[in-house]
């Protein structure tokens, strides 16, 4: 991949979030994600690459852009991969609550996983407890190796878990082993993104997701130099036979970082649509909006902050019609 994507990827991120955020608080959740889905679609037809749609809006006959499949790109360039999520948190950007984004990643072509839409059961790690996680150990031995991974009692672990009835045992659990619990309604993304970071506070994240976003999460935490393992978790008959037209005929597979993102290399951004523990979300004042990305490669191990500014009036494009 040629690095001059990574600053392309984030006029793509930066466009979906200005776009998203006009619907803060207003309770239209598919009136936020349309608006992020269209000016990200827009930008993406002036980057230079050739993109192939892995993880997306849907199927084809589901989403009329930024489907499973579609070409994306000038259709000159590096041959790429492309996961997206234009806004990850469209219910939180319908409340007005914290960590919504918009977010991208891609790789070499034919290096991001072709994950069903289906949970996923998911534990995520930054750099410092890599190697020291198995999914398939009990909720107590995993949180004890983070604790001593990070030289911290495992009373100071904060760990993140979307708030389900389904994961009531797994709290019960966490709480039970002493641990720290932060419950979160949507953005398990942002949560397993924290991971990485020591100023978020969040040591690791556990439970039952969705399966695309254990893609894009593991792009960013391969950036990262973190870790993210999952399980396939079918709900019904339909969805494991929807796993076997795939080709996945071991339901009980561990997925890996490799398996989810092959390859030395990935490009990960994010910009925040709502505040966050990273990331601060767009701010409007008249004409101007700033937004705050963070763009990351794996094969530089560069990360970088940007804050931008952004002129609505000669770049009316960017959001939503009035």
């Amino acid at each position: 991949m040629e690095r001059s994507l990574t600053m392309e990827l984030v006029r793509v991120t930066e466009a979906a979030a200005l776009a998203s955020a006009r619907w803060m608080g207003r309770g239209l959740n598919n009136d936020a994600d349309d608006a992020a889905t269209s000016a990200m679609r827009n930008v993406f037809d002036t980057i230079p690459m050739r993109g192939t749609v892995v993880i997306g809006e849907g199927e084809m006959d589901e989403a009329p852009m930024l489907y499973i499949g579609e070409k994306l790109g000038t259709g000159t360039g590096p041959l790429v991969d492309v996961a997206v999520d234009p806004l990850e948190g469209t219910n939180i950007v319908a409340r007005g609550s914290w960590n919504a984004l918009s977010v991208i990643a891609i790789a070499d072509g034919g290096n991001l996983l072709h994950a069903p839409d289906m949970y996923m059961d998911k534990i995520a790690v930054g750099p410092e407890a890599v190697g020291k996680v198995d999914i398939n150990a009990s909720t107590v031995d995993n949180l004890q190796a983070v604790a001593k991974a990070k030289n911290k009692d495992i009373e100071d672990l904060l760990v993140v878990v979307l708030n389900r009835p389904r994961h009531e045992g797994l709290i019960q659990e966490i709480r039970e082993a002493g641990a720290r619990i932060k419950l979160i309604q949507d953005g398990d993304v942002a949560a397993a993104i924290n991971t990485a970071f020591d100023r978020t506070g969040v040591d690791i994240l556990m439970g039952t997701g969705g399966a695309p976003e254990g893609v894009i999460t593991a792009a960013a935490l391969k950036c990262l130099g973190g870790e993210i393992q999952g399980k396939l978790v079918p709900k019904n008959d339909e969805e494991v036979n929807r796993c076997k037209k795939m080709g996945i005929t071991d339901i009980d597979k561990v997925y890996y970082m490799d398996d989810f993102c092959a390859g030395d290399d990935a490009i990960f951004a994010a910009t925040g649509v709502t505040d966050g523990e990273l990331l601060k979300g767009v701010q409007f004042k008249g004409q101007d909006a700033r937004t705050q990305t963070v763009v990351m490669r794996a094969k530089s191990g560069t990360i970088r902050f940007i804050d931008g500014q952004h002129s609505l009036k000669k770049k009316p494009n960017l959001v939503m019609d009035s």
